[in-house]
């Protein structure tokens, strides 16, 4: 009798599995640039943060490995001290925008939504958690096939159910408007064309679409959709039904749709936008892991700087006229797991070389992103040690250089945090071997942790950094709250 009553009712689910479906985000009818979810007007609002500077953390993927080592960067800043107008804040104050991609992006939501509760809180909550286990149980439990199976809807989204239950208790992006925390911009990738779609509003406008409604869980499952392992996310578009108009920069960037520098990448980011607006070809949208486009989550700042670079209205827009200083801190969790596959003469199998043949671009694709940051810092003359230089070899004594060369109007402080840093071999190739998952060992979460902290210390543009903000730095190997 039990057998049977265990057929209906797997039966009475394989009948409703035609019915799952996934949530819809809401259209709006008419954009409003003044209104949602978007740095320019969250940003002002924030107190006890210097507007002259534009500070920005990228956390990067690589499941909880990374979610364990950004957080390790939002500690250390937390107990670092600078001075801002002759007084003493803590530099995560100082934190405007936090752009993250899959594990990445847990933590940068988490802290948008919890402020400092985070410290108390997302160790166990989150971090210390088998997350991957209990995501593999819910799959196998035959009770929630009925919400991924037949429908519209997909693992990605009972990923997002569970996420809601252990971190980010059913908040929607509207439940950050008023919070005094960093704008958190998590980042997928349309699977179609390989554009990167962010969640703010901004990038929802060109759906036609209300970010306020969607919740954090959902974004956050967006962003770690790993291909394969996990389904797409999928938004309906609505896009040119609400008289969404570009913004001013982008009409000046895309007057000839030229790829003439320096305004290349902002024009190709026009060409993307348009077609994220087109809905009648594309009434759906599949987003998958945002590391697929963008695995540190700054090809959107460098795309700023860029049409900073091509348009005077962006750069009045976003406040260069205020800002002097830009900081970027990227909290890069790449792993290389040492193989054996060179000492054998067997190739390696499928699954290894499927792995490998994705990761390999995407790490060399983040690669290439950071060193054109660093050349932005040369080629735009945001180094004074570099004008002192040439100062010096002109012939001029240390003080003279000093105070001949100015500061110059606009500086940029940018640190890679990643374990190509590390010195000693055996403890970078730890680290290295730590695998892109959703469960760490307690031990290897409290590492990532003190070596974000670490490595930031030891980092010299971090101590740059703080010598040009009169900052404190942290106390070596602390880890308290």
């Amino acid at each position: 009798m039990g057998t049977h009553r265990l057929i209906a009712i797997l039966l009475s689910m394989l009948m409703l599995a035609g019915c799952a479906s996934r949530p819809i985000n809401e259209r709006i009818t008419q954009a409003d640039p003044s209104a949602g979810y978007r740095p320019y007007l969250l940003m002002p609002k924030r107190v006890n943060n210097d507007p002259g500077t534009l500070f920005i953390l990228a956390f990067s993927g690589g499941g909880t490995r990374a979610a364990a080592l950004s957080y390790g960067v939002l500690e250390e800043l937390r107990r670092t001290e600078v001075l801002v107008d002759g007084q003493r804040r803590r530099l995560i104050d100082e934190v405007d925008i936090i752009t993250g991609v899959s594990g990445g992006s847990f933590t940068a939501l988490a802290y948008a939504l919890y402020g400092d509760r985070l410290f108390s809180e997302y160790e166990q909550r989150f971090l210390k958690r088998d997350v991957q286990g209990e995501l593999v149980a819910r799959s196998l439990n035959p009770l929630n096939w009925w919400k991924f199976i037949g429908g519209s809807a997909g693992r990605s989204e009972l990923a997002a159910e569970y996420y809601d239950e252990i971190l980010f208790d059913g908040a929607t992006y509207a439940d950050l408007l008023t919070k005094q925390a960093p704008v958190a911009i998590a980042n997928g990738t349309d699977i179609s064309t390989g554009f990167r779609f962010s969640f703010f509003q901004n990038d929802f406008d060109l759906l036609c679409s209300d970010l306020n409604k969607v919740r954090l869980s959902r974004a956050a499952a967006t962003s770690s959709a790993v291909p394969v392992v996990l389904s797409a996310v999928t938004l309906d578009n609505y896009g040119g039904t609400c008289g969404y108009e570009y913004p001013a920069w982008v009409q000046e960037v895309a007057k000839s749709e030229s790829r003439v520098r320096p305004s290349a990448r902002a024009v190709k980011r026009y060409l993307e936008m348009k077609e994220f607006q087109n809905s009648k070809d594309r009434p759906y949208i599949h987003l998958v892991d945002g590391g697929v486009a963008d695995n540190i989550g700054m090809r959107g700042v460098l795309e700023a700087l860029e049409a900073a670079g091509a348009s005077a209205t962006f750069r009045g827009d976003i406040g260069f006229g205020v800002i002097r200083r830009i900081v970027v801190i990227v909290a890069n969790s790449r792993s290389a797991p040492k193989t054996d596959w060179d000492r054998k003469e067997d190739p390696p199998g499928t699954i290894d070389q499927l792995l490998k043949a994705s990761g390999v671009p995407i790490d060399r694709y983040s690669f290439e992103t950071i060193e054109l940051m660093k050349d932005k810092e040369e080629i735009y003359g945001w180094r004074r040690e570099i004008q002192i230089l040439q100062a010096r070899l002109a012939g001029a004594t240390a003080a003279e250089a000093e105070a001949r060369v100015p500061f110059p109007k606009l500086t940029l402080h940018l640190m890679d945090i990643s374990f190509d840093a590390i010195g000693e071999p055996a403890e970078r190739e730890r680290f290295f071997d730590m695998p892109t998952t959703f469960v760490l060992p307690a031990a290897d979460v409290d590492r990532l942790r003190e070596i974000a902290g670490r490595l930031l210390r030891q980092s010299e543009d971090y101590q740059l950094l703080l010598r040009d903000m009169g900052g404190v730095s942290a106390k070596a190997g602390a880890n308290a709250n």
